[in-house]
């Protein structure tokens, strides 16, 4: 077709996406998409011609205004927690079940340890934190230390410690992950000490009703920023194609962006420790302790487990069909 006869075809049309504006935005992506077939059609036949120019403008303008009124679904932080996160988050389920069995072996290895070794227990522990258990036990107060300070107190003080020890659990990651893994352990043989010294004591199902109330959320927090610690570690040891200066800035960028994530969580633990664990063993239902667990787990299990492989079938589901 020559050039003219491409013009005459087109100019009503054109004219009129010109001068004639839409807001609707199916008729404005209708429009661009013709503009596009047309501006092809030019830079095909008549690459130099003012033709091709004055499309491409046309075609740029009409895309600006698209993208102007396209209203946002979410928010900059809705959009965060509800796609880049998960996405983030599944790109590295890899460090996350690294961290975990991690963190459940040491914990395992230290409950066997302490079966086999009575001092092992007050090595790990402490003999202050054991003597003054053993008193409360023997009062028939056994989980009284969740007891001893002003609700509001404890709560400020187990959020800003449980913040403090979860970021150091993540910068040790610098120090080649191995850092970070040293933090999984040291807590892992804590709350495997712990918990074993309870089932010993015969309160062991007690003991999980009223400590993993809150500890569900906390002991998950602790397994992510070692995870997140691990990133980094992984980042330096393994930039790929990527230098490594390079590498460990996207490696901490991604493990910030867990870290971020589990401010919330811990300050929801440090809630449940404060306000809610002094009465789950004397006065609350154990139903509603279970409950509380349940939830806690199965939002964990959701979240950092299965939300985030939905979220990358339906990423790449959207890219396929674009």
């Amino acid at each position: 077709m020559r050039e003219g006869l491409f013009i005459k075809k087109n100019i009503d049309k054109w004219r009129k996406y010109q001068y004639e504006k839409t807001t609707d935005p199916d008729e404005m992506a209708q429009q661009f998409t013709e503009l596009v077939n047309d501006l092809g059609y030019s830079k095909t036949f008549y690459p130099h011609s003012k033709v091709t120019q004055y499309l491409n403008d046309l075609a740029s303008r009409i895309y600006l205004s698209i993208y102007r009124n396209k209203r946002e679904e979410t928010s900059r932080i809705g959009s965060f927690f509800k796609t880049e996160l998960p996405l983030t988050v599944r790109k590295h389920h890899r460090e996350i079940l690294y961290s975990f069995l991690i963190f459940v072996g040491f914990a395992i290895m230290a409950a066997f340890s302490a079966a086999h070794d009575e001092s092992f227990v007050r090595g790990v522990l402490g003999d202050g934190y054991i003597e003054m258990t053993e008193s409360n036990i023997s009062k028939g107060d056994p989980f009284g230390v969740y007891r001893q300070s002003k609700a509001v107190n404890m709560f400020a003080y187990i959020a800003l410690n449980n913040i403090y020890v979860s970021f150091r659990v993540f910068v040790w990651g610098l120090f080649l992950g191995l850092g970070s893994i040293k933090e999984l352990f040291t807590n892992g043989v804590m709350v495997g000490a712990f918990q074993y010294y309870f089932f010993a004591k015969h309160l062991g199902w007690s003991s999980v009703l009223v400590i993993w109330c809150h500890g569900t959320l906390e002991i998950s927090a602790i397994i992510l920023s070692g995870a997140a610690g691990l990133i980094i570690g992984n980042s330096i040891l393994f930039p790929g194609s990527h230098k490594r200066l390079h590498s460990l800035m996207q490696g901490a960028k991604d493990g910030l962006k867990i870290m971020i994530a589990l401010v919330p969580i811990l300050l929801v633990a440090a809630f449940l420790e404060g306000f809610v664990t002094r009465y789950s063993y004397y006065s609350m239902p154990r139903l509603i302790s279970i409950l509380i667990l349940a939830v806690s787990f199965t939002f964990i299990m959701w979240y950092f487990v299965w939300y985030p492989i939905q979220v990358q079938r339906k990423t790449k589901a959207e890219k396929a069909v674009e």
